[in-house]
């Protein structure tokens, strides 16, 4: 069973930053495409960024040239560094994998964290 757990949120001003972290247990340090997701109060969860292969594959528009998403060698930790937050950016996110699909989340394979929240101010 593939275990991911979120660190790094918390809450910041407008214009600071932040770093997540999400490790994985030894089991999900395959091939799997992994990612962010963010759920905003009163919103759908949404796909913010992944990365396969140690190569980023999507970013939502709205953190583009702000969020970076990256991974250790090891592929045991997803980061996400996110700078010049906005109020906008506040959501509990949510790390996740998937062997097959980056930012589809209705694939039974996806594995999912329990989250942590980042509140911008």
């Amino acid at each position: 069973h593939v275990q991911l757990v979120e660190s790094g949120g918390g809450s910041v001003q407008v214009g600071g930053s932040l770093t997540l972290s999400c490790g994985t247990s030894e089991y999900a340090s395959g091939d799997y495409c992994m990612g962010w997701f963010r759920r905003a109060p009163g919103k759908q969860r949404e796909a913010v960024a992944s990365i396969y292969r140690g190569r980023t594959t999507y970013y939502i528009d709205s953190v583009k040239g702000r969020f970076t998403i990256s991974q250790d060698n090891a592929k045991t930790t997803l980061y996400l560094q996110m700078d010049n937050l906005k109020p906008e950016d506040t959501a509990m996110y949510y790390c996740s994998l998937d062997p097959v699909y980056c930012e589809w989340q209705g694939s039974s394979s996806r594995a999912w964290g329990r989250g942590t929240q980042v509140t911008v101010s």
